[in-house]
């Protein structure tokens, strides 16, 4: 490529910045609305974070299950593996109760990407 000429995977990754900004901004707006409580906010953050933790913890496991197929897990890592996240999943299921999301609610909009799932 010349260095006159724009690189194309910049222009993706700026509008997937910028689209992942905008969502960003929709999940906390309703703590900058002036009218907005503190359950809105406290609402607004919970899905934040518990969308971080949900893309994080299907990187492990699709990480766990790469490393199963290569076989480069025991029978007990498995297994312990396996626990470790149903028990999160469980967790996961029970926070969203408390907050009143949903699986949708935890969907980003990457832009170009797509949905986060």
């Amino acid at each position: 490529m010349m260095a006159s000429e724009p690189d194309p995977r910049r222009a993706v990754d700026a509008a997937a910045g910028v689209d992942l900004s905008n969502e960003l901004d929709r999940l906390l707006e309703g703590g900058r609305s002036g009218d907005a409580g503190p359950e809105d906010v406290q609402r607004g953050l919970a899905q934040l974070v518990l969308t971080l933790v949900e893309v994080l913890r299907e990187l492990m496991e699709r990480q766990a299950l790469r490393r199963m197929d290569a076989g480069t897990l025991d029978d007990d890592e498995i297994e312990r593996l396996g626990t470790t996240f149903i028990a999160l999943r469980e967790r996961m299921e029970e926070l969203k109760a408390v907050f009143g999301l949903t699986d949708e609610d935890l969907n980003l909009d990457l832009g170009p990407l797509g949905r986060l799932r």
